[in-house]
């Protein structure tokens, strides 16, 4: 097997930032205060109303996207592109050149998040797993729409949160992870689960279970479309942000986006490596150790931040946590920017130029094998560091806003403004985290 360490996230990362760290963490804490300290004068009442915000979305807009047509067009292209996948995964070379490796960790997982922020929730209406579930339901004279049995509430999003560990598992601590036999079974897997799932449940399961539209879905929460009883609207991304929809394991679904990269970052640094090298366990172990450690540590600065407050009798402090749990999403977006820009554009585009070429038989099937690789990120570093460092900043300001508006709709009076305290420190907790191990990797 030829070198796979290109493969590794984190590409071209964090140590090419100039800016100082020290710097960059002092403004972060400062605009987070600032922020904080504006919002507590100015802002006293709640704004963000959810779904019964918005206006509807131009007419001849609506139109296309609510027809049969442009919901068969999705589909038909989710299903030719896994269709694709399948005949690299299958028939394709056991080689880097091979595109499978990229569309699975660079494609499918980090072009979600940009493709859902900009268009919605894109896994939902492309997904290929919804499409066979529907086509096997209508062949058998059934409703996909229904399974055996109803989904279970308290199951809530936690098959989703263990679905997305299995892939950040597979991702970042799986020695073998980019062999073509673990990514091949891995994917078979899912599917597997997806489709027994939807048998059982029907769609309720993808809506709660299926850890790809699960990501998408709360990433398109920061998309400025939305739906009001039915209808696109087009709406502030922070209304849209408030129509999460809560339910058990919400927070596990965050700290695991969260808690994996900043993981990925903290894998990179030289202590964790020399720690590593002199340590006598396998590093698999002491990887997923790590990894649970800081999905762990997410979670209970979540609910920490989130409880520690007054209440009263018609707001149970059990339920905090899973109604800020939509805050953490703009700094899951903020940090995915951070850690994955670069390495999403130099890889992806590496991906495409391969995707030409699914069998390494020296095709050429879309035109795109010649086309010259592109590192214009990576050689403007100033440039870079701007995004990246910027990208974190917006991600916590916009996140603040949101736990805020939330406060004032859940807090009783008197704890509407010092209960936000703990959430406050927690955001900086997070700032802090992410940014000294953006620029320790």
């Amino acid at each position: 097997m030829d070198d796979r360490s290109t493969l590794a996230h984190g590409l071209g990362g964090p140590a090419d930032l100039p800016i100082p760290p020290q710097l960059a963490i002092a403004g972060a804490v400062a605009a987070l205060v600032l922020s904080f300290t504006v919002l507590s004068v100015a802002w006293r009442t709640a704004r963000f109303e959810g779904a019964r915000s918005g206006r509807p979305a131009p007419e001849w807009l609506a139109r296309v996207v609510d027809s049969r047509g442009w919901a068969v067009a999705l589909r038909v292209v989710g299903v030719v592109l896994a269709g694709y996948v399948a005949v690299a995964a299958v028939f394709g070379q056991d080689l880097l050149t091979n595109p499978v490796f990229g569309i699975f960790y660079v494609w499918w997982w980090v072009g979600l998040v940009p493709a859902s922020v900009l268009l919605g929730p894109v896994w939902r209406a492309i997904s290929p797993v919804r499409t066979i579930n529907a086509a096997v339901a209508r062949l058998t004279g059934g409703d996909p729409e229904r399974g055996v049995r109803d989904y279970p509430e308290r199951l809530g999003y936690w098959p989703a949160a263990i679905g997305l560990f299995a892939f950040v598992w597979m991702e970042l601590v799986y020695p073998h992870s980019t062999e073509l036999g673990p990514v091949r079974l891995w994917m078979a897997v899912y599917v597997a689960a997806m489709l027994l799932g939807g048998a059982l449940f029907g769609s309720s399961f993808y809506r709660f279970g299926d850890p790809f539209e699960v990501f998408s879905t709360l990433c398109g929460k920061l998309s400025v479309w939305g739906r009001r009883d039915g209808v696109l609207v087009v709406r502030s991304p922070l209304a849209n942000l408030a129509t999460t929809r809560v339910a058990p394991g919400l927070v596990a679904v965050v700290s695991v986006l969260l808690g994996s990269t900043a993981f990925d970052s903290f894998r990179e640094s030289l202590a964790w490596i020399r720690y590593l090298q002199a340590a006598e366990l396998p590093a698999s172990v002491l990887d997923l150790a790590a990894l649970l450690t800081f999905c762990a540590g997410v979670a209970l600065i979540l609910v920490v931040g989130s409880v520690a407050t007054g209440v009263d009798d018609e707001t149970p402090r059990s339920t905090l946590p899973g109604l800020f749990a939509h805050s953490v999403v703009p700094i899951v977006v903020g940090y995915f920017v951070a850690h994955y820009l670069n390495y999403f554009v130099d890889v992806g585009w590496q991906t495409l130029m391969q995707a030409s070429d699914p069998l390494g038989a020296g095709a050429d099937l879309l035109g795109t094998a010649d086309l010259a690789p592109i590192s214009a990120l990576s050689a403007q570093p100033t440039l870079l560091a701007s995004i990246k460092v910027g990208a974190v900043i917006v991600g916590h300001v916009v996140a603040t806003v949101a736990a805020h508006d939330r406060a004032l709709q859940v807090l009783p009076p008197r704890h509407q403004i010092t209960g936000q305290l703990p959430m406050l420190f927690a955001m900086i907790a997070f700032t802090v985290g992410g940014l000294y191990l953006l620029f320790a990797a």
